[in-house]
């Protein structure tokens, strides 16, 4: 077993390392300089390894390496420089956001019991799965939250209550594992702020957790009681790179063990198919035991319930690169016992070019899919291909063999919030510090006549209308539904399509503002209720003659949804039922009778009707 396990005796120290020559594990007291012992290990096939007895109850503990530097080969050593277990389960992290880093270091220290009280996950069926990306800290770090334990675990549980009202049954975590949230040496050039690495998609150990949101035990807690209140947890786990960057200046974990089978290298330098200047080899057999030691720690310690892998056509890639038919490591995952039952999503595509939504080389892997985002997109705004968007709306049958393997969104983490969706037509990223050229140039969006802020009451009505409108369009279609968090409220980033850097009210959940949009967010809530209630595989039955753009469907002879994505009002004839209208995206909330055989629904809006 990798990394530090007890034994009878005391701890037995374990270390991968095909290429080192030479190993040393370094004991230190807690915050000293010097360690108090140093052990060289014993080299067993590609395992170091030893033995230590009588040590104090709570210390630290890095690894230094010897041996060649072959530039050829990929290999970098550096015998002064302490390493840190790419298995250690705890860091020697400050557990304040933005303090000053130390050198990070392992910590052995004893283990607080949890009581789990039979917990139980939800495993709630994929086809009733509703879900919530969110961030930890920016839910409740805001001032308006109220919260006792802002920005952390214990936060996010303190509105558990918002969750079950709102009627989401699982939120899909940004990272969680450590990451450096100082690494990003640009400043805001509008303020002279430090920027930061907010979203925390550059991971620098995968078994641990991020300090300043709280400690293993409040992850637990957290987990617990969104287990307690029927929430599943998935996490969005980042395999693909890691925090090394790709200067030989910086590392402290994998690239002084050995950057040769961590990483895809060779003469040149770093493969970056992540575009984040090295790429994890994930498909040589070390590098894919530790991803599923990684994947079974937190769902054997921490109850989780399911992985979103960032990138994860990365995972395909063999060590040289190439895609592979059938990689090992998806291979392993999908058939792993312990991750059995967890829930599995692929980013289904990478920046090397490697794009596999609706090809993704594992039965059980549900994709995230970016065609029904932009397929969407284009229609409500009144560009879509109406054939098109039947796929999506029927779960994009040309991609899957099954709804549930599609996630659908129209608003992620990664691009324009719904607002902004509605609001501008050009990417507004200056305060990134970087002159605007990064982010997406092409977000298929329509300020609705103004960029931006606007006093205009028509402008005003039509973003609201078309916000409401692709909640419809998300939470009405087969697939699993995604939503982003803040956007039942219509939370604005102020056109900033890549807002990774943002430790602000752009990331942040603006409580004071949900209660300005309850409106909004009632309506996303009856949508919810409405899908629960009566959405399911069934007969679809089409209408689209009333005009060039206007799309309707009933399911199942009992849920009649409807859409005008016209600048024009359009009447239509009913279908021969008894209508009760819940939902008129065009009118205040309100369940209606109605008595006329026809429906007049107005420019860029979309109805909701039930027979009765």
């Amino acid at each position: 077993m990798l990394g530090v396990s007890k034994t009878t005796q005391g701890l037995h120290f374990a270390l991968y390392s095909h290429h080192a020559t030479a190993v040393t594990v370094r004991l230190f007291h807690p915050g000293a300089i010097d360690p108090f012992l140093e052990k060289s290990l014993e080299k067993s096939g590609d395992i170091w390894a030893t033995h230590l007895s009588d040590l104090p109850e709570t210390f630290e503990y890095t690894y230094r390496c010897k041996g060649p530097y072959d530039p050829k080969k990929g290999h970098l050593f550096n015998q002064e420089m302490d390493l840190v277990d790419p298995y250690a389960k705890r860091l020697n992290k400050s557990a304040q956001w933005n303090d000053i880093k130390i050198p990070p270091r392992g910590v052995i220290a004893p283990e607080n019991p949890f009581d789990w009280n039979q917990d139980a996950r939800p495993m709630i069926p994929l086809e009733k799965l509703i879900v919530y990306e969110m961030h930890v800290r920016g839910f409740t770090h805001h001032e308006s939250s109220q919260a006792k334990h802002p920005g952390t675990f214990l936060g996010m549980i303190e509105k558990i209550p918002y969750l079950k009202e709102l009627g989401i049954n699982a939120v899909e975590l940004l990272p969680v594992h450590t990451f450096n949230e100082r690494e990003n040496p640009k400043v805001n050039p509008q303020t002279g702020h430090p920027l930061f690495n907010y979203w925390g998609y550059s991971t620098e150990n995968f078994f641990t957790l991020m300090n300043p949101y709280g400690t293993p035990e409040d992850f637990k807690t957290l987990v617990k009681e969104l287990h307690r209140n029927n929430i599943e947890v998935i996490l969005d786990v980042v395999y693909n790179h890691t925090s090394e960057g790709s200067s030989h200046e910086y590392y402290h974990s994998f690239r002084g063990i050995d950057n040769a089978v961590y990483y895809m290298v060779d003469e040149k330098g770093y493969f970056n198919y992540s575009g984040c200047g090295n790429t994890f080899n994930c498909n040589h057999p070390a590098v894919q035991q530790l991803i599923l030691d990684s994947l079974r720690h937190f769902v054997t310690e921490y109850h989780v319930d399911g992985f979103r892998f960032d990138l994860a056509s990365i995972l395909t890639r063999g060590t040289d690169g190439h895609p592979l038919k059938n990689p090992p490591l998806i291979d392993k995952i999908t058939r792993d016992p312990i991750l059995g039952p967890t829930k599995l999503i692929a980013e289904a595509w990478d920046p090397g070019g490697l794009y596999q939504v609706g090809s993704f080389p594992s039965w059980k892997f549900g994709e995230w899919n970016d065609k029904f985002r932009d397929h969407m997109r284009h229609f409500i705004r009144g560009t879509g291909q109406k054939e098109e968007v039947k796929k999506r709306l029927l779960g994009s049958p040309d991609l899957f063999h099954t709804p549930t393997k599609s996630y659908n969104y129209i608003t992620i983490h990664d691009g324009f919030s719904l607002r902004d969706l509605v609001s501008y037509n050009q990417k507004h990223n200056e305060t990134n510090g970087e002159q605007n050229h990064d982010g997406m140039n092409d977000n298929v969006s329509w300020n609705c006549g103004e960029e931006g802020p606007t006093q205009n009451p028509e402008i005003l009505l039509l973003r609201e209308k078309q916000m409401r409108n692709a909640f419809v369009a998300l939470l009405l279609s087969q697939g699993i539904p995604m939503l982003l968090m803040g956007d039942e409220y219509g939370h604005t980033k102020e056109g900033n399509n890549n807002a990774w850097c943002q430790d602000s009210a752009l990331n942040y959940f603006l409580w004071d503002e949900l209660e300005k949009n309850r409106d909004l967010f009632q309506m996303v809530s009856k949508l919810i209720e409405i899908r629960k209630r009566y959405l399911k595989e069934g007969k679809m039955c089409w209408y689209e003659g009333a005009s060039e753009k206007f799309l309707a469907y009933l399911l199942d002879e009992t849920l009649l949804v409807a859409f005008n994505p016209s600048e024009s009002p359009l009447t239509w004839e009913l279908p021969e039922k008894k209508w009760t209208r819940l939902i008129d995206t065009s009118l205040p909330l309100k369940e209606t009778p109605l008595s006329d055989k026809t429906y007049t629904l107005h420019p860029y809006s979309s109805i909701v009707l039930i027979a009765t």
